[in-house]
């Protein structure tokens, strides 16, 4: 799946001139697409918090956004490599947009009001990863159950 989705975005930048916003792009979609795939049951609504967050964060068009999704439910995957990406979110990201990535993932991984508990634990990976608190993980988790 990662190499899948590496494609598509090597594809969409070759017409980009900044590369490090290509970067940070493929290592968010990655993130929020693995939150979606992980539990091996992918609903609607996580599709649709996917798409929202990618919209938001990532400001792709709606064919992009659906495109990029097409290629994770291809090739839905249990082992992968989390460290590629938080890498990239460590090396380009301040705080708050870490706190702001955390809360979009959580609010993938509640958008279908259930949460997996592969879902809690790769969440708590990516925490680890790029090195939140516990307090922080926590609060990105409150604050995505109470937004809409």
């Amino acid at each position: 799946m990662i190499n899948k989705i590496k494609e598509f975005f090597n594809k969409k930048t070759e017409e980009a001139e900044d590369n490090s916003h290509s970067v940070l792009n493929i290592a968010t979609a990655a993130l929020l697409i693995e939150v979606m795939t992980i539990d091996g049951n992918m609903d609607q609504e996580e599709m649709d918090s996917v798409k929202s967050n990618l919209s938001k964060i990532l400001e792709l068009s709606d064919d992009e956004i659906q495109e990029l999704i097409d290629l994770s439910q291809e090739e839905v995957s249990d082992a992968t490599s989390l460290y590629q990406f938080t890498k990239e979110i460590n090396a380009n990201f301040e705080l708050q947009q870490k706190l702001d990535l955390m809360t979009a993932l959580w609010q993938v991984a509640l958008a279908d009001d259930y949460l997996d508990k592969y879902e809690e634990s790769i969440l708590r990976k990516i925490a680890d990863l790029i090195h939140l608190r516990h307090s922080e993980y926590i609060e990105c988790k409150t604050k995505a159950r109470t937004s809409d």
